[in-house]
């Protein structure tokens, strides 16, 4: 069905269904394996029409046969089949010829059934393989790979080129030497600039049809796909019909040596099928190559023949100029692959039984002497290499714009985008033929054929690794037509490819590997997100679903403890402060950071949260720290946060921790004004934050993080509270009571934590922890689980590599009656014990506890006589819960008795410390004594600076081993 009668049905009520694919034919139109909801085909129909008239989107033209098989044929043969057989036969012997067709054939059929897997699982755009590995494995594999693979192109059609050169001289050309032959068709000067000049000439060939386009190229390359069926089966009959006779052997191309040996010979038998000439050929036996003058060995001959084996890709390079390239493709390849694995074999066996050894090494070119007309041999190779040079061109010139046109390397390649009416990309097709041009000065087909091999086969394993990496990801929607593969082939596949690389040349493949590795990190760092999907994403969450799994909530240990934390953030940029300061307690914890908006999701035309995230998100990256962010809807604050207790995490990872900004009157001050990021005023905090979600910024600036709901940094919003002080501390006890460990952060918006951290190298970073409960005079007990979870939260932090060299001084409140040296080495004992390393400092605090009791007897005398004290306390808590296990303070405590401590606390700042963290008595039981415990709080805290008031619930530390 075409894409203007889906339209037709996609705009008439009747057909509702048809919508989808209305919308997943778009998309594979435009080469995106998107796909979108039902719902959003409608208002993308406009631009379905601009797409339609743009020349990346015409139709495709070429058929199964034309675009993927007679390419693939072509360059399959090329250079081998006329040029290298012989020399693969004459060096290796029979046995190891066969071995390498069968190793390299095993090689590229994993890869076949890899590229045909991933071409069938969605709609693919012109770059070829470039286009399945980037789109599969991101745009850093994807990018640099695809620049792997058009060098390889290039470096292929210049060894094309070359070999056609060579079979040109080996016709035409005169001996350099100057000596005179029979032959009169040895006429064209022989030297190194003169095949430079040809193999331009012959490239500038290829470069005329490949500037004509597609269309042409196909048409020519069918004419010669014609001519080399036709020599191929001319050289198949002349190994029956031509009779046994001597061959004349050309001379070497490099000076022989003086030394004591025999000459090389001049002349070879053509014997015919005979057994003896058959068993002289069943072993190796590696000799000196003529034309370079270098010894062979296995892996220099496998490199040469390996380039018989390359073109599978020609096909698929040709994706973008296909009709159906996801049915062609996997079909044409598999044919072409079929086809000259017998082809080769079978020449590989003809030519054993009939020449003799120095036949097949001293005359690359024998098939033209033993064929029934010589002149068909010769046309042949001219044909096959001519096509396999212009195939290479083309699809090099493919990929280059593939990768113009992702914009993956910036401005650089902003020219190569640059395409023709007819859709050909002119500029890329120069720009290809430049470098092939460079590639040309090399001289020798031999002499390139190692890095050309290398190349082909990283990107073989790299397609390979695309397909394993997509069929292990699980993802629903990798679902190719294709199924004869399994994971067992792709790793065959990337193990084959990866010895085959370091057998040929170690050298040349670490230096592949190493530049691959080098664009990865380039592109990685310069290139813009992509939308692609990220196969690593996939990945990831398979695997962290089966960790996750495996991670037994009944299995946590004591000794294996660490901070999960959930911060609640009401204006993200007055909480730069906190939220990194929470970032270096969370010793490798989660972290998440948590939002509660005010709203009623039955009263708003959609969730306003979502067009949230991708700015909280920026938040996270601006700031460099690992959280997630979670955020919610709900009626009131309070509910919120136990939306978000509840909720957040996933199995064994759940907050254990939640933090709270202070309730304070401190005016919230924007941390975010850095002009690189934003690019507006500062956000007023008399605004009131709109719960629509049109108005709201949907960018990946932090103009969407404006002030909201929530909880931290004084909570405020217009010009008073978001809640009052009633439900902020019942936000405290509910975390009690959900057995979360508490923290409320004060003053940390004067917290900066580069200023603070530069000081650690003049040795005046200090954190301060007080592990007594001053709120109860009464117990001056440091030996129980909300102590410890202090010391450990203290010891967390000075564990953080910047805050390694922060003093940990551990304040210890003693009455000056008793004796201070027994606290203080009881304690320095238990320090010892936990392995924490703190200075203890013992501090009077008669005059505030004094103050405490006399109050207490003011409130006796005024107390009548029907009411005891222990009636105030509203102690309402069972022995056996231990989050109910401390009484209420909330009215045992005079503002006298704290100011005082306060002060305390305050007279111990020489020099003054970076943070405090100070004992957080649980809530009262009687709700409506919460302000009052807020006052209380309040009077302990003001004026100290960066202040964590700590509560905890759970045993976090052991001195077992």
């Amino acid at each position: 069905m075409s894409n203007d009668l889906i339209l037709r049905f996609a705009m008439s009520e009747r057909t509702p269904l048809l919508h989808y694919r209305l919308s997943t034919s778009v998309n594979e139109q435009s080469g995106e394996h998107q796909q979108c909801l039902p719902g959003d085909a409608v208002e993308r129909i406009p631009a379905i029409s601009r797409r339609r008239s743009a020349p990346s989107s015409q139709p495709k033209k070429l058929s199964t046969f034309f675009g993927v098989v007679i390419p693939t044929l072509l360059s399959m043969f090329s250079v081998v089949v006329f040029l290298r057989i012989g020399f693969v036969v004459g060096q290796c012997g029979l046995y190891q010829a066969i071995i390498m067709f069968l190793v390299a054939y095993l090689i590229i059929s994993m890869t076949v059934l890899s590229v045909c897997a991933i071409s069938t699982n969605g709609a693919l755009d012109a770059g070829g393989a470039y286009y399945m590995i980037s789109r599969a494995l991101g745009p850093e594999f994807g990018g640099s790979l695809g620049v792997m693979f058009f060098l390889a192109n290039v470096c292929s059609s210049a060894l094309f080129v070359l070999g056609l050169v060579e079979a040109i001289m080996a016709s035409f050309g005169r001996p350099e030497d100057g000596v005179s032959t029979a032959s009169t068709l040895q006429v064209l000067p022989a030297g190194y600039w003169w095949s430079l000049l040809y193999a331009t000439g012959i490239l500038l060939v290829c470069l005329l049809v490949c500037l004509v386009g597609a269309e042409i190229y196909a048409k020519a390359t069918f004419i010669i796909f014609l001519i080399v069926m036709v020599v191929l089966a001319t050289v198949f009959i002349s190994f029956f019909a031509v009779h046994p006779h001597i061959v004349n052997l050309p001379p070497p191309s490099q000076p022989v040596s003086n030394d004591t040996g025999p000459p090389p010979p001049t002349v070879a038998n053509f014997t015919g099928f005979k057994l003896d000439t058959l068993l002289g050929n069943l072993g190796a036996h590696y000799a000196v190559d003529y034309t370079t003058g270098t010894m062979m060995s296995f892996a220099t001959v496998f490199a040469v023949m390996f380039n018989g084996c390359t073109g599978i890709m020609a096909g698929s390079n040709m994706s973008g100029d296909l009709r159906n390239p996801s049915y062609s493709i996997p079909r044409g390849t598999i044919t072409a692959v079929i086809f000259t694995f017998i082809t080769y074999n079978l020449l590989s066996l003809l030519v054993a039984c009939s020449c003799d050894r120095v036949l097949l090494q001293r005359d690359y070119s024998f098939l033209r002497d033993i064929n029934v007309w010589h002149p068909f041999v010769t046309i042949g190779v001219y044909s096959s290499t001519l096509s396999a040079a212009m195939s290479n061109l083309i699809g090099a010139s493919r990929i280059l714009y593939a990768l113009a046109r992702d914009d993956l390397f910036g401005t650089v390649l902003y020219l190569a985008k640059k395409t023709s009416r007819s859709g050909n990309p002119w500029v890329s097709v120069l720009i290809s033929w430049f470098l092939v041009q460079l590639v040309l000065f090399s001289g020798k087909l031999n002499t390139i054929a190692s890095i050309v091999t290398i190349f082909f086969l990283l990107v073989y394993a790299a397609v390979d690794l695309a397909c394993l990496a997509l069929e292990w990801a699980s993802a629903p929607n990798f679902r190719p037509t294709f199924r004869y593969f399994t994971w067992h082939t792709c790793v065959l596949g990337i193990v084959g490819c990866a010895v085959m690389m370091f057998l040929i040349n170690s050298i040349y493949a670490s230096a592949a590997i190493a530049f691959m590795l080098l664009l990865l990190l380039l592109i990685h760092y310069l290139s813009p997100t992509s939308s692609w999907g990220y196969i690593s994403q996939a990945l990831i969450f398979h695997q962290v679903r089966k960790y996750l799994l495996m991670l037994d909530v009944r299995k946590d240990h004591v000794k294996f403890w660490r901070p999960q934390v959930l911060l609640m953030v009401s204006n993200p940029r007055s909480s730069v402060g906190l939220i990194t300061f929470i970032n270096d307690i969370k010793k490798s914890g989660l972290y998440v950071l948590g939002h509660v908006q005010l709203g009623d999701l039955d009263s708003l035309p959609s969730d306003p949260l979502q067009a949230r995230y991708d700015s909280w998100l920026s938040l996270v990256d601006h700031l460099n720290i690992k959280a997630f962010v979670n955020l919610t809807l709900a009626d009131s604050v309070r509910h919120g946060v136990q939306h978000l207790l509840f909720i957040s995490g996933l199995g064994g990872m759940r907050p254990n921790t939640l933090v709270l900004g202070f309730y304070d009157d401190c005016p919230p001050e924007d941390k975010l004004t850095d002009p690189t990021y934003v690019s507006f005023k500062p956000t007023d905090p008399s605004v009131i934050p709109t719960q629509d979600p049109e108005e709201e910024c949907p960018t990946y600036h932090f103009s969407a993080l404006r002030e909201s709901s929530g909880v931290t940094g004084g909570g405020r919003l217009d010009s008073g509270k978001v809640l009052g002080p009633q439900e902020y501390v019942a936000v405290i006890a509910d975390a009690v009571k959900m057995s979360k460990n508490v923290a409320l952060a004060r003053y940390f918006h004067q917290f900066d934590r580069a200023s603070t951290l530069s000081s650690a190298g003049k040795g005046a970073l200090y954190v301060d922890v007080w592990p007594v409960n001053l709120m109860r005079p009464d117990s001056s007990s440091y030996v129980d689980t909300c102590s410890f979870f202090l010391l450990q939260l203290a010891c967390v932090l000075n564990m953080v590599r910047a805050w390694r060299h922060a003093r940990l001084r551990l304040f210890l409140c003693v009455e000056e009656g008793r004796s201070m040296r027994g606290p203080e080495e009881k304690l320095g004992h238990l320090l010892k014990q936990l392995r924490i390393k703190a200075h203890v400092y013992p501090v009077p605090w008669d005059l505030q506890v004094a103050l405490h009791w006399q109050r207490q007897g003011d409130a006796d005398k005024t107390r009548p006589p029907c009411q005891s004290p222990k009636e105030d306390e509203f102690e309402e808590e069972g022995d056996d819960d231990y989050v109910n296990s401390f009484p209420s303070n909330a009215t045992r405590v005079s503002d006298e008795y704290l100011s005082a401590v306060n002060r305390l606390i305050l007279d111990q700042t020489c020099p003054p410390p970076a943070v405090r963290f100070l004992y957080l008595p649980r809530p009262p039981a009687d709700t409506r004594r919460y302000t009052s415990y807020l006052r209380q709080l309040d009077l302990l805290t003001k004026g100290l600076g960066p202040t964590l008031l700590i509560h905890g619930v759970t045993p976090v530390i052991t001195t077992d081993l």
